[in-house]
């Protein structure tokens, strides 16, 4: 083994600021509209298009992220503002105030707080990942631990932040609030321990021997990449894909399946399939490498979500069985687009900016999801008041709709993918 190569504690210690990330990525993707719906009466279609806009926001600022990072020899003021901010941003998002502001303009405002917070540490952290095989001169082996435990620690923030803010939706009304305020501070924490670790556990930030240059060769860089480039339709359509169903699971669970109560251990079992097959895809693509390795998680998410459109109320263990099969599908979607783009990254070029891009594509397709909300309203669909156009449009939406841009995506990842990417996860 190489002298220089990243110890197993050093990886670790740079994967828990994962967890943190994805508690709050969570709540704010898939619960805060349907606590502003229950707690602020906020009307379905106007959460669709506030979240919309936010989420527009948030990936065109991206790319510039990216690139500041790269311009960046010290990171470690950014990420100390950058967690401090999030904290924050996240605390208020849960506590609208009753007469200040109406509560759909706090949500926004709030909402580009922390999507501005998250996009810098993200990105920062996924760029200073991804330069661990250069830096350990190791082959694939450190960026794919890394990812690992990234990955990892981040299902297990997804755990935390499906299950507990979803029980907390199902009490009280009057007792929401307090305990989000609860769960927030716990975050923070969290965020604040992770960051510590990073800064002084993991492998040093992989400063640049230059400044990155201007902004317009970055992107002629990227342009002529053309590994990288194909990569980002079946990325865009693949993100779209598990966008809508995080969106509208809540939605989902208590009108279709009318099992409420049930939320947290679907969200939860699917996460915790997620995280238990995270190593086995890891170790698949050691052998096989990234790109088949997702390959075959889409079609198993194809083949276990396309279930949906046929449950009635009550169908809650076939719900179940395809929450943990699609969460096992869920870890390839995970860990192989990072590991396949970072190896698609000349070792000379700064990687920032392209995280930025994938997060852009990321963010756009979350963005997109929010228009389901409005969707959905037009096609009659209101939560908690069922009618024969409502019950058909969300299984169909929730359900046929992903499959379909799985599909799509599938097709354009087979197409599209030159073959050098195929086997980039040769062991060690």
């Amino acid at each position: 083994m190489n002298a220089d190569a990243p110890r197993w504690w050093q990886l670790a210690a740079y994967g828990l600021l994962g967890l943190p990330l994805a508690m709050a990525a969570l709540p704010v993707y898939v619960q805060v509209a349907s606590y502003y719906h229950k707690l602020h009466g906020t009307e379905l279609a106007l959460l669709g298009w506030v979240m919309f806009a936010a989420r527009l926001f948030d990936t065109l600022q991206d790319p510039c992220i990216g690139h500041l990072i790269d311009r960046l020899r010290h990171v470690r003021r950014w990420l100390l503002a950058g967690a401090l901010l999030l904290g924050a941003a996240f605390a208020a998002l849960w506590q609208a105030p009753a007469t200040l502001l109406t509560p759909a303009l706090w949500l926004a405002i709030m909402l580009i707080l922390a999507y501005s917070a998250h996009s810098l540490l993200n990105i920062a952290y996924l760029s200073w990942g991804s330069r661990l095989s250069a830096q350990a001169g190791h082959g694939t082996a450190p960026l794919l631990s890394a990812t690992a435990w990234r990955e990892g620690w981040g299902l297990l923030g997804l755990i935390i932040g499906s299950t507990v803010p979803a029980t907390i939706l199902n009490q009280p009304a009057a007792q929401v609030a307090y305990q989000m305020g609860c769960y927030s501070l716990a975050f923070a924490l969290l965020l604040g321990l992770a960051i510590i670790a990073l800064l002084t556990l993991a492998p040093p930030w992989p400063a640049t021997a230059q400044a990155s240059p201007h902004w317009r060769k970055v992107a002629r860089q990227m342009w002529a990449n053309l590994a990288f480039r194909r990569l980002l339709l079946p990325y865009l359509l693949n993100s779209c894909a598990v966008a809508l169903p995080a969106t509208l699971a809540l939605f989902f669970i208590g009108d279709q399946l009318q099992a409420t109560a049930l939320a947290g251990l679907f969200l939860g079992s699917y996460f915790i399939a997620a995280a238990a097959g995270l190593p086995v895809w890891t170790r698949l693509a050691r052998r096989y490498g990234a790109l088949a390795c997702w390959r075959g998680g889409m079609l198993l998410a194809i083949a276990s979500f396309a279930g949906t459109v046929l449950l009635a109320p009550g169908d809650v263990w076939q719900y179940e069985l395809i929450c943990i099969a699609a969460g096992t599908a869920l870890g390839a979607d995970l860990a192989m687009p990072n590991v396949l783009a970072a190896r698609a990254i000349p070792a000379e070029q700064a990687p920032a900016v392209y995280f930025g891009i994938l997060t852009l594509l990321g963010k756009l397709a979350l963005a997109i999801s929010g228009l389901a909300l409005p969707l959905l309203a037009m096609l009659g669909y209101q939560p908690d008041q069922p009618s024969p156009s409502g019950q058909l449009a969300l299984p169909l939406v929730y359900g046929v709709l992903p499959c379909t841009l799985k599909l799509l995506a599938l097709f354009t990842l087979h197409r599209a993918v030159p073959e050098p990417l195929t086997h980039i996860g040769s062991p060690a």
